[in-house]
């Protein structure tokens, strides 16, 4: 099996490359060029995959990616992905995130109708949420450009299913995250803020909503259910989750602890920091997926954020022994992470 990953770069695809690779996949990922190539996600498998250059704003090079490759699976992880973001740049926003979804299925359409598509749509997409826990029947109502451009990259992928019978699908995926995880995220930037602090290479952390609740779970476990979604007979979306619910305050006692920090020590709640629209709950019913897939989250609250803390202990203990520059106070501009590709 060849499979093409874009955002391969990105925590997501290089859990996603993993996964495959060890199913015994020949994988390949699409990558934007830029003045500086950030591959450290995928540092430790460059010899086992292939990159090709390509831009989801750039139509001829997604049709040249696929006609080279010839993948029987695509997995479209790439996206403007930071919630803040998309309030920032709304239609930069749109172009990858929506109009990118369509760029790519117009390529599989024209180049190998029979190539089977995964979109990464997100939990975001239920925003103002009408009931809890949210499943596929659960309406949309979007509280930020990047959920909307989601909304549209989703039913983009519904329409392409039931007009052209292609095999294409989107899994709704909650907030899932892991050491991984990049730096501009709530989870990553609580981590590394109680992993300085402990160290003295930091005083304070400044946060927005402490109340807001998210479904957070192991990128590495919801990989697999992307995997999963493509073997099945036939094109289903898929809501998948954990179930459980844990707020931004539960996050950052979680970190925290871990170093036997006490948080209200150290952590200052910043009213410039929250949302213009807040998305207050998000909760996943994921029982299609558990029933249908055979999918089940490994790795529990406690156990991914405790994974998070340790990594970032490490991680900053090696730049102070090196001499590297220390981070000053940390803030965080966002009530939660988003799906990342």
């Amino acid at each position: 099996m060849i499979a093409l990953i874009t955002g391969i770069t990105g925590q997501d695809g290089s859990y996603l490359a993993e996964l495959l690779l060890q199913e015994g996949y020949e994988v390949h990922g699409m990558v934007r060029r830029s003045s500086s190539d950030r591959f450290e996600r995928i540092q430790h498998l460059t010899d086992r995959i292939t990159l090709h250059q390509a831009d989801l704003l750039d139509q001829l090079s997604i049709v040249s990616t696929l006609e080279e490759v010839r993948p029987q699976e695509v997995y479209n992880l790439a996206a403007q992905s930071f919630v803040p973001t998309s309030w920032k740049q709304p239609l930069l926003t749109g172009e990858f995130t929506a109009l990118g979804v369509t760029r790519v299925l117009e390529a599989i359409r024209h180049v190998d109708a029979s190539i089977r598509f995964y979109q990464a749509s997100s939990s975001e997409m239920f925003g103002k949420v009408s009931k809890s826990p949210q499943d596929e029947t659960t309406p949309f109502y979007p509280r930020s450009p990047y959920g909307v451009a989601k909304v549209y990259g989703h039913f983009i992928t519904v329409n392409y299913r039931e007009s052209y019978d292609l095999f294409a699908v989107s899994g709704i995926l909650f907030n899932h995250e892991s050491p991984r995880r990049g730096l501009e995220f709530v989870t990553r930037k609580v981590t590394r803020a109680a992993a300085a602090i402990s160290l003295g290479l930091a005083s304070e952390l400044r946060l927005g909503n402490l109340n807001a609740r998210r479904d957070w779970g192991f990128a590495g476990d919801h990989v697999k259910a992307m995997w999963l979604m493509l073997k099945r007979d036939r094109p289903e979306d898929y809501v998948i989750g954990t179930g459980e619910t844990h707020s931004v305050g539960d996050l950052v006692e979680a970190a925290f602890s871990r170093l036997d920090l006490d948080w209200r020590d150290h952590v200052i709640e910043d009213p410039t920091l929250l949302r213009p629209a807040e998305v207050e709950q998000l909760c996943a019913d994921s029982s299609k997926a558990r029933h249908d897939l055979g999918w089940r989250p490994e790795i529990g609250f406690e156990e991914l954020i405790h994974m998070m803390v340790d990594a970032d202990l490490r991680a900053l203990s090696g730049s102070r022994t090196t001499g590297e520059s220390s981070p000053g106070p940390v803030s965080a501009d966002e009530t939660s992470g988003q799906a990342r590709g």
